[in-house]
């Protein structure tokens, strides 16, 4: 079964997510934004082997570590989408602007694509593309567990931004709608940033995306 662990990283308080196979304790990382000694401290804690990094989008606060964890144990980066190469090239850029510590330059050892999967231990994660917040943006769903990994699509009462570089507020409802509804009203998210929720709840409260 799926387990998983958030940990909140950066000034941005951005939700990293360990996740893990119970079986094999084999485990991947979702959005290293930064403190990574913290997040290696809870892999060690829980006895994990971590194996993989996987990215839902390539703003600094969910990306920003990826490069230098990625480098320091020789493990591959999966995602985002390729729409997303432009904010991995601008990541210099945006250490700067955000008061960032330098991130260090990557290539995604896989880039994803809507229907991918992905692998940790014996669990397997559905991929879903759901642009609008930025292009390239993924969301990684587990049916097993009922939990989708979604980065900053949805939050508990709001979504995500799209007044950045690329971003497209109608590409964002469309993706919300379309891609993650279908997932089902019982599906617990884990957002980029706050509290988790269920797509149910967003469908009956959120006031940008609520049935009614």
């Amino acid at each position: 079964m799926l387990r998983y662990l958030i940990i909140p990283v950066t000034p941005f308080q951005q939700n990293c997510s360990l996740v893990w196979c119970d079986q094999t304790l084999d485990a991947a990382v979702i959005d290293p934004g930064g403190d990574l000694d913290r997040v290696l401290g809870e892999v060690q804690r829980l006895g994990l082997s971590l194996k993989q990094i996987w990215l839902t989008h390539a703003h600094i606060d969910h990306a920003g570590g990826a490069g230098e964890l990625a480098e320091r144990l020789q493990l591959p980066i999966i995602g985002p989408h390729t729409g997303d190469q432009f904010w991995i090239d601008g990541l210099a850029q945006q250490s700067q602007m955000f008061g960032f510590a330098r991130a260090k330059p990557f290539t995604p050892t896989r880039w994803l694509q809507d229907g991918d999967t992905v692998t940790v231990g014996n669990s397997t994660l559905a991929v879903r593309h759901c642009p609008g917040h930025t292009p390239g943006h993924v969301v990684f769903y587990s049916s097993e567990a009922q939990r989708a990994f979604v980065g900053d699509v949805l939050f508990a009462g709001s979504i995500g931004r799209t007044d950045f570089p690329q971003g497209d507020h109608d590409t964002l409802i469309a993706s919300i709608t379309q891609r993650l509804w279908p997932m089902g009203n019982d599906t617990v998210f884990i957002p980029g940033h706050g509290p988790e929720s269920t797509f149910g709840q967003e469908r009956r409260s959120n006031p940008y995306v609520a049935d009614s």
